[in-house]
């Protein structure tokens, strides 16, 4: 792994502390500067380039079965979570199969570590079988299995309906 990707996961707490990069080298002090002209030494910088073609997998505690994939383009921390540039979340059966159930893609979205929550003000596409949903203002709750959205919702259905009217 390199490091430009373990800041982030250290960031977002998915690193064990054994595993976490080695705190940022400060440079070397300037010659001969005065007290006052010296600013407050602040804590270790992020770098400023974002990782780039981004891939987590995210895997079940007990079995190790596949949960979910989260990928992006490009990805920075923000206040504990993760911005996401094209942002495509597959999510799986979660069992030995590991047969994809979902796939969810936004252009810009902001994901949380900690509880596995996706959220965006654009567009989104939600995938599955049966079921093609898009809209825009929309949030991703993986342990309730449940997205929501607020604008432009457009609903595909894929599966056969009979007696509708009855």
């Amino acid at each position: 792994m390199n490091l430009r990707h373990a800041w982030l996961l250290a960031l977002a707490g998915l690193l064990p502390a054994a595993e976490r990069p080695p705190p940022a080298v400060p440079p070397p002090p300037a010659p001969a500067a005065t007290a006052a002209a010296v600013p407050a030494a602040a804590g270790p910088a992020l770098p400023d380039s974002p990782a780039v073609n981004w891939v987590l997998p995210i895997f079940s505690d007990r079995e190790g079965h596949r949960l979910m994939k989260l990928q992006g383009t490009e990805v920075r921390p923000v206040d504990g979570r993760i911005a996401i540039t094209n942002l495509m979340i597959t999510t799986f059966t979660g069992d030995a199969r590991a047969a994809v159930d979902s796939i969810l893609l936004s252009p810009r979205a902001v994901f949380s570590p900690k509880d596995h929550t996706a959220r965006g003000e654009q567009t989104v596409r939600f995938i599955q079988d049966d079921v093609e949903v898009t809209g825009t203002r929309w949030a991703y709750e993986h342990a309730a299995k449940k997205v929501s959205l607020e604008g432009d919702v457009r609903v595909t259905f894929r599966a056969r309906i009979t007696d509708i009217l009855r």
